[in-house]
């Protein structure tokens, strides 16, 4: 490879985002993925049978408060209005989620106003758990054994593998409880899909004379040599080698199956019986409700643990997790011409908003710290 600005290793948000800042600057850059497509996790592509817009690794909903997020990825496609609202089908009954007026409502056979629902909670819950020191401790103070019993504790034993009382309470306190009938899940200003899918929009991120995009290409040790500085969005242990150990992860399967008109109505319903094998069936033609499809796409999701040749999706960042993790943060500090940037890189959840904000001012940040002639850090936000 001849001598350019930056490698960047992976195609996804992150990746391209990045890309394209530094080629805007007039840099030149080269990004490789070691899958066929862009677009990492949020790849969209057409069914052949149906024509419906597939998200082939999961859902995917853009929702941001970020001004400058949102007018960045309109100016590479279109985005129509779409609001995610999720069903749960729980004890031989549908219900709205996230928790709202209306499902205390029809939980309880009960006509509460907000406040009385709220009273109503309130006695439900738990009074003697001063600070929860993990996920069922936290339900119980929050929302009391009913509609934890109902809502979360068989969903979360199936999407983490483990007891809630071993998982850290902070997961449930980012779950809203509303009281009032608001059953939108998310509450930020701007919510929408791609009109002609994700793909499209990273596709377009990297449409720059000064990217150069190597698909199907795997990173090799060395494969840095002759560019100034080294981006990776991969698995952080993976740069190592996983030489520490592994990282935990969660993966999930998919099983699809199609059908004739509309499945179950709506995008997503979640499963929350715990002898109901799958976390959540989705329906993809609803997440465009613009088109008209006489077929049906659906998916079945099952969770499970990662192993080393499975897609890694959501972070575990239990107790092990992130002693293993500060042993990696300390290796990758040491390091010099190389930053980690990304869900996988940094070892965290991350939203497409965060994301692309985080991808924004980590290459600001490199493009600064190269006038001011001093390095890029390892890390644009601490992982720990």
């Amino acid at each position: 490879m001849t001598h350019k600005d930056a490698l960047i290793v992976g195609a996804g948000f992150s990746g391209a985002v990045i890309a394209r800042t530094l080629a805007e600057a007039g840099q030149s850059v080269t990004v490789i993925d070691a899958r066929p497509h862009v677009a990492g996790n949020c790849y969209t592509e057409r069914d052949a049978e149906t024509d419906v817009m597939i998200h082939v690794y999961g859902p995917h909903i853009f929702h941001t408060g970020d001004e400058e997020v949102w007018d960045y990825v309109n100016r590479f496609g279109v985005f129509r209005r779409y609001d995610h609202r999720v069903k749960t089908t729980s004890q031989g009954a549908v219900y709205l989620m996230p928790v709202n007026l209306h499902t205390i409502n029809q939980f309880y056979g009960k006509t509460f106003g907000p406040a009385e629902a709220a009273a109503h909670i309130a006695a439900q819950a738990s009074s003697d758990i001063d600070e929860p020191a993990n996920f069922e401790e936290q339900a119980m103070k929050f929302i009391g054994p009913d509609l934890y019993g109902a809502f979360f504790k068989g969903y979360t034993e199936k999407q983490w593998g483990c007891s809630p009382r071993d998982l850290p309470a902070s997961i449930l306190k980012r779950l809203p409880v509303r009281f009032s009938y608001n059953d939108s899940y998310f509450a930020h200003p701007h919510q929408g899909m791609p009109e002609e899918g994700y793909t499209a929009i990273v596709a377009a991120i990297l449409d720059h004379p000064g990217i150069e995009l190597r698909l199907g290409t795997e990173y090799e040790a060395g494969m840095e040599e002759g560019f100034g500085h080294l981006f990776w969005s991969g698995p952080l242990d993976g740069y190592f080698g996983y030489a520490l150990g592994r990282l935990g992860y969660r993966t999930l399967d998919f099983e699809r199956f199609t059908e004739e008109g509309d499945y179950q109505g709506c995008a997503v319903m979640n499963y929350g019986d715990s002898d109901v094998p799958f976390t959540r069936i989705t329906e993809h033609k609803h997440f465009a409700p613009w088109e008209s499809h006489e077929g049906s796409v659906c998916y079945r999701e099952f969770s499970r643990e990662c192993g080393p040749d499975d897609i890694p999706y959501y972070p575990i960042r239990m107790v092990e997790e992130k002693k293993l993790l500060a042993d990696y943060v300390a290796k990758a500090q040491a390091l010099e011409g190389v930053t980690f940037v990304g869900r996988l890189g940094s070892y965290r959840y991350l939203d497409m908003d965060v994301t692309i904000r985080e991808a924004l001012d980590c290459a600001r940040g490199h493009l600064a710290a190269q006038a001011a002639g001093s390095p890029t850090p390892a890390f644009s936000v601490d992982p720990l």
